[in-house]
């Protein structure tokens, strides 16, 4: 199954016999709230779903957005109507960074069918409503390992042995500009791979091929394993939905560079090389 889901076969599927259940994961890195956003205006029957609070724990040694207490987590998505054997689609404002937390989250947790709507909100030609819906309590119970999570030692690791991809953009990469982490630069033998560059400018993804074609320059066709971090595990889920779409399994390092850059320990590259 894809990662992804058009409006049009969302639509489709919402009409028909096995609905998806919809959430809105509407979130800004450093920005307003996204629920007064739901509240004026959402697709309906769509659930609102708060990354900061609900989608990842509370920020401390693991990151600003480390991953959330599995037990916690099953109870919002049963709040949210989540079952175990329904499908779900996800979306956020259009950049996708945040659904592709959820999607992410629901499928390491054990849901096998989980999609994001490509191009989020913008991408909905339909009416919007404001009612707050209140769906029947759901079933889903997390089981968490069925996609590969990194550590900090485990990204250190893979960025020797195989292909570790920073999602961040190129200059806080390079270490050029570092607006909330304690150091600027990258993990020693990552590769840049801005998150921004697995989309077009409707925030759609790129085709597969373009996808594939993206990724196998940046040396995943050659690599025995793949992995992804960025800021905090959010963009970084990003780039592991961008390479499902291209057919490549990767590896999300959560705690990502938050995490990484807060001890002192840990080695730190700049400039544009890896090393």
């Amino acid at each position: 199954m894809k990662p992804i889901i058009t409006a049009s076969e969302y639509a489709s599927e919402s009409a028909g016999p096995r609905p998806p259940v919809l959430l809105d994961v509407r979130w800004q890195l450093g920005g307003p709230h996204g629920r007064p956003d739901y509240e004026a205006g959402h697709i309906p029957g769509a659930v609102f779903v708060d990354l900061d609070a609900e989608l990842a724990g509370p920020a401390g040694s693991g990151g600003r957005h480390p991953l959330p207490d599995p037990a916690e987590f099953g109870a919002v998505m049963r709040r949210a109507g989540v079952f175990g054997d329904t499908p779900v689609v996800v979306y956020d404002g259009g950049q996708g960074w945040a659904a592709a937390r959820a999607w992410w989250l629901l499928r390491w947790t054990g849901h096998d069918d989980v999609r994001v709507l490509d191009g989020g909100l913008a991408a909905w030609p339909g009416e919007l409503q404001k009612e707050t819906p209140a769906p029947a309590e759901g079933d889903f119970r997390p089981v968490p390992g069925a996609l590969p999570l990194l550590d900090a030692d485990g990204a250190a690791a893979l960025a020797d042995s195989g292909l570790l991809l920073d999602a961040r953009a190129a200059e806080r990469y390079r270490g050029d500009v570092e607006p909330i982490d304690r150091v600027g630069g990258h993990i020693p033998g990552a590769v840049s791979a801005p998150t921004s560059e697995n989309t077009g400018d409707d925030g759609r993804f790129l085709a597969p091929e373009a996808l594939a074609a993206r990724f196998g320059e940046l040396g995943a066709d050659r690599a025995a394993e793949v992995g992804v971090y960025c800021g905090s595990g959010v963009s970084g889920a990003h780039e592991v939905l961008a390479l499902a779409i291209a057919g490549i399994p990767a590896a999300l390092y959560a705690g990502s560079w938050s995490e990484w850059s807060a001890d002192e320990s840990r080695p730190v590259a700049t400039g544009s090389e890896p090393r």
